[in-house]
Order: C-alpha cells, then sequence, then structure tokens
C-alpha cells in the first residue's frame, strides 16, 4: 500500500502539479480580463452552482419536489447547472407552451443521453434526431403516412380490439375464480400485445406462463427484457452529467444498452426474415398481411430503400414497441 501511495505522490508531483501550475493557474488568472458575450450570459436565474457537480445536491432523493421548491424562489424558468451540464427547467404551463409548441422548432434539440448512443441509435431514430435533418423529416412522414394515419389507425382497430377482448376474459377468469389480480402486469400485457400484435400479428408477453405456439425464447421472456432495458435506462449516469467520461462508460449502461438493443434487433429480424421467406413463397396468412410489418416491407420494395432501409426500420421498431 505505501508503494502504491509513493507512486501516486511521483504522479502528482511530476506530472499534475506542473500542468496545474504552468497551464491552468495562469488561465484561472486571465479569466476576469476576458469579455463574455452579455447573449451568453443572460440566463434564466438559478441557486448558485457549486465547482464540478453544480446544483446537483439541490435535487436531493425527490427531485421533482426539489424542483418545484427552488421555482417558489427563482421563478417558472430557471437555470441549473447538472455537473457539466447547463440546465433550463420550465415549471409553468404558459412558458411550455411558448417553448413546446410556438417554438418547437427552437427547442427540439435535446442532450442524448448515453445510453441511447447504444449502436448509433440516436443516428436513425425519429425520437432523437435533429428537428432540422432531412432524415428526420422523412422519417416522421413515414411514420405519420404508415403508423399514426386515420386510415391505418382504422384498419387495424380489429387487432386491438382482440387484444382488448382478451383481457376482459382474463379479469373475468380471475374474478369468477376469486383471485387477485396484478394490474400493472395485466396492463404491461395488454399494452404490449396491442403493439406487437398491431405490427407483427403476434404477442409478446402472456398473461398466462409462457406457451409452446412457436415463439422464441426472447419473445417468451420480452416482459423480463423490457423491465431490464427500463430499469437500466431510468438509472442516474455520470457519463450523462460530466460528458467527458463517455469515452470510459463508468457504469456499463451504454454496454448494458448495446446488449439489451441486440437482443431486440435480432427478434426482429427474426420476425421479418420470416415474413419475407412467406411473402416470397405467396404462403403469408391474410391475418398477418394487414399488419404493419407488411405495409413497411411494402414500402421498402416500391422505394427500392431509398425512403426507409431495413437497418432505419429496424430502429424504428424499437422506438415504436419501447416508448
Amino acid at each position: 500500500m505505501e508503494c502504491y501511495i509513493t507512486v501516486l505522490m511521483v504522479i502528482i508531483i511530476t506530472i499534475i502539479w506542473p500542468c496545474l501550475h504552468f497551464f491552468i493557474f495562469p488561465n484561472l488568472l486571465l479569466l476576469p480580463m476576458i469579455k463574455r458575450d452579455p447573449k451568453l450570459t443572460k440566463m434564466p436565474p438559478g441557486p448558485h452552482p457549486y465547482p464540478i457537480i453544480g446544483n446537483i445536491l439541490k435535487l436531493g432523493q425527490k427531485p421533482h419536489q426539489a424542483l418545484f421548491n427552488l421555482s417558489k424562489t427563482y421563478g417558472p424558468l430557471m437555470t441549473l447547472k447538472l455537473g457539466s451540464l447547463t440546465t433550463i427547467v420550465i415549471s409553468s404551463s404558459q412558458i411550455a407552451k411558448e417553448a413546446l409548441t410556438t417554438n418547437d422548432i427552437v427547442f427540439s434539440d435535446r442532450e442524448i443521453p448515453d445510453i441511447i448512443r447504444a449502436l448509433d441509435h440516436h443516428k436513425v431514430s425519429v425520437v432523437w434526431l435533429s428537428a432540422s435533418s432531412t432524415k428526420w423529416r422523412t422519417l416522421r412522414k413515414i411514420c405519420a403516412i404508415n403508423i399514426f394515419s386515420p386510415q391505418k389507425l382504422h384498419s387495424t382497430r380489429v387487432l386491438r380490439h382482440k387484444k382488448v377482448q382478451e383481457l376482459l376474459n382474463f379479469v373475468h377468469m380471475k374474478s369468477t375464480k376469486g383471485e387477485a389480480i396484478d394490474i400493472g402486469q395485466v396492463a404491461f400485457t395488454t399494452v404490449i400485445n396491442s403493439l406487437s400484435y398491431t405490427f407483427f400479428s403476434m404477442d409478446f408477453d402472456h398473461y398466462y406462463s409462457p406457451c409452446d405456439d412457436g415463439s422464441s425464447e426472447l419473445q417468451n421472456n420480452y416482459k423480463e427484457l423490457m423491465q431490464d432495458i427500463m430499469e437500466e435506462s431510468g438509472k442516474t449516469n455520470v457519463a450523462d452529467l460530466f460528458p467527458v467520461l463517455r469515452l470510459f462508460d463508468p457504469q456499463g449502461l451504454r454496454r448494458k444498452g448495446e446488449e439489451y438493443t441486440l437482443r431486440l434487433l435480432r427478434v426482429f429480424n427474426s420476425i421479418i426474415d420470416e415474413r419475407l421467406r412467406l411473402r416470397a413463397s405467396n404462403m403469408d396468412s391474410e391475418e398477418a398481411g394487414g399488419d404493419l410489418l407488411d405495409s413497411f416491407l411494402s414500402l421498402m420494395e416500391v422505394h427500392d430503400s431509398a425512403e426507409l432501409s431495413r437497418h432505419e426500420f429496424l430502429h424504428l421498431l424499437v422506438v415504436s414497441i419501447y416508448i
């Protein structure tokens, strides 16, 4: 142990201290002499940040309550320093409307969490792309026409009705037996099956134990995978507060994000390959032919992948099924 301490002291004396002496300290002395742009210093009021960590300690264990209490002091528009990130907090519906509706394009860009950078998901995601980019406008147009248009929503209503009826049947069966129901788990199963059935004409979860219906192991364990994704995504990432640490991924969240995303892409790829095989052999069922996967495959065939590549479609599925 003494040897390690000695080596550390040698490093500090021979490397770190000279750097501080010749580079950092002179720059600190020159800071008051540098003229700053008034536009850059005109920020909303906020608590004075501590060095390095900023206002992180102000958030405490209940950030939503802490922000509410801070807004009483600094107003509905305030500035917080979270690590090395400057954050603007809006706590007024009127200001939020002005920022998110009136000036939505100006405020559309956002800080991308490091876990979202797994497999470069942020570069092809309609959620994280800049609203000023051509790629975002193309993906938004595709989603508006093929997912959210009144015609598409109307054509897939039968699929959603089927999933709701399954929920009612399950609740009725449980009530008849006098058994308890986990509302959270049942709601999750209904929502995820409504999405997966609309996209793929198959269920990704089960009210009962996984059944042997030809589903892959990943499909049968989809709930566990989604819970893992939500748990990791909800963790505070030091690399988000201090972007200089992204290179090191100190908590391993980006690595886990890559692992989970790869598992999702793997099951989506297998479903797409199977559907392409069925389409090629003209064996695709009428039921499957009415889902969104069939619509997107037809779109890619017509435009020869000019508007939507398979890679972009896979990441679009990640956004649609997850978010």
